[in-house]
């Protein structure tokens, strides 16, 4: 549980958090976070986007370097566009262990990869 104005958030507070375009418009929302296991770096953000109410939305895992923290907004800003979320790869079942399909991503979203 999140209380106060503390600079560590537990991942499952994380989860269901918006995400708002350089616009502040909301986006989307993350559904969970996806953690290097052995560096321990949040490595992206899987994140639902589009649909109504939670239906027909898509998911995208995002690099977690794309978001920053509003406490004005109290969710994630990001400079990422409707565009760059259409192209970017397609999360594919095995997608966490292709580090070809990583690296196409932090090229679409001009990201340094976690593992650099």
């Amino acid at each position: 549980m999140t209380t106060g104005n503390h600079n560590l958030i537990a991942a499952n507070d994380v989860s269901g958090t918006a995400v708002y375009g350089a616009d502040n418009s909301k986006v989307g929302s993350i559904d969970r976070v996806m953690i290097d296991k052995r560096s321990g770096k949040v490595a992206y953000a899987v994140m639902t986007f589009g649909g109504v109410l939670g239906i027909g939305g898509s998911e995208r895992p995002v690099p977690w370097n794309t978001l920053t923290y509003d406490t004005d907004l109290g969710g994630y800003k990001t400079s990422i566009t409707e565009d760059q979320l259409k192209t970017a790869p397609q999360s594919q079942s095995g997608w966490e262990n292709d580090r070809d399909w990583e690296t196409r991503t932090h090229q679409t979203y001009g990201t340094q990869p976690y593992w650099i």
